[in-house]
């Protein structure tokens, strides 16, 4: 049963001073323009540095897709080979046929070089090294081949004498969904400044725009549940709740400098009962306390693009690694 927030203010923020008048409107953007400065943002520190070869890690979800289309258009911009591109796609545990198929057929329709390098041999010697049992699937099993990845892209950098490109969102990043030193870890990140919900939409955009097998998987892509697959069975979203929710308490919370009360209320407007205010008040504790309790992450990241008005960075928004929710928001 949907609960009715009678008179609630929908105007209170933290420490009792009002949100700023700003738009509440998540992200508001056009997918193309998005994209564009992704790919002149990477072209430019490419051409800054002479390097014509990057390496990246494909895994067929979301951010990785967006990666490599900006990595590509990047190449073309800058008229290098698009051999110069190494993606890799890195099967574990719990990699879907459906995922690892895309990243395939992506990289093949885009004429860039790719490999595969499954990862499962590797991580259950480290886990035995360490004493682990193999088959518990706990944070270190998961976070184990994370960093596996990484390893293997940072090596195959240096063995490129390229850069390895980095796919993690500014969703992912505001809630510390990465594995510190894995997946959290790359020498520039393309996606670092664009939110979940803005990747689909530059996504969708991407694949209704082109044609062929690059674009069909693409497109096949933006319906596949988000997923690190790093256990069988495993949604994202019905872990943390759903993206659009987080977004939108970002967005809010960074923008518009709400607390608690007014995010949860004005989300409880903005989505006009497409979730109780229980869901909601749920997801935003979530968030706030990834938010936090999660910052020493963004402390530590590599260079990024910055595309809305704010970034995460420590070269953007910053707050000390120990700072505390209640210390923050009364």
């Amino acid at each position: 049963m949907k609960k009715d927030l009678g008179s609630l203010s929908t105007h209170r923020a933290y420490k009792g001073l009002p949100p700023k008048e700003g738009k509440r409107v998540p992200f508001e953007c056009s997918p193309k323009k998005v994209f564009e400065k992704q790919v002149k943002a990477l072209a430019a520190r490419l051409k800054a540095i002479g390097c014509k070869r990057v390496v990246l890690g494909v895994s067929g979800g979301l951010d990785s897709t967006l990666a490599l289309l900006v990595c590509r258009e990047a190449f073309n911009v800058l008229s290098l080979d698009p051999k110069g591109i190494l993606a890799i796609t890195m099967p574990g545990f719990a990699t879907s046929s459906r995922t690892k198929t895309n990243a395939e057929k992506m990289s093949e329709g885009l004429g860039v070089r790719l490999e595969t390098i499954p990862i499962a041999r590797a991580v259950r010697a480290h886990l035995k090294d360490i004493g682990h049992d193999g088959k518990t699937p706990d944070i270190t099993y998961e976070n184990a081949q994370a960093r596996m990845r990484t390893l293997i892209l940072m090596d195959k950098a240096n063995m490129e004498g390229g850069i390895v490109v980095g796919t993690g969102d500014m969703s992912e990043i505001a809630l510390g969904w990465c594995t510190y030193n894995g997946d959290h870890m790359s020498m520039f990140n393309v996606n670092s400044g664009v939110p979940k919900t803005v990747i689909r939409r530059v996504c969708s955009w991407w694949g209704q725009n082109h044609e062929g097998e690059a674009a069909a998987a693409v497109l096949d892509v933006i319906n596949t549940p988000v997923s690190p697959e790093l256990v069988k069975g495993q949604v994202t979203e019905n872990v943390i709740g759903p993206y659009e929710l987080h977004d939108f308490f970002l967005w809010n919370f960074i923008m518009n400098e709400m607390g608690p009360r007014a995010l949860k209320e004005e989300a409880f407007s903005f989505f006009r009962g497409k979730y109780t205010l229980e869901e909601i008040s749920a997801v935003c504790d979530i968030f706030l306390r990834r938010f936090f309790t999660q910052s020493f992450k963004r402390n530590c990241a590599p260079d990024g693009v910055k595309v809305f008005p704010f970034e995460l960075s420590l070269r953007g928004w910053w707050i000390p690694s120990d700072i505390g929710v209640v210390k923050l928001h009364g």
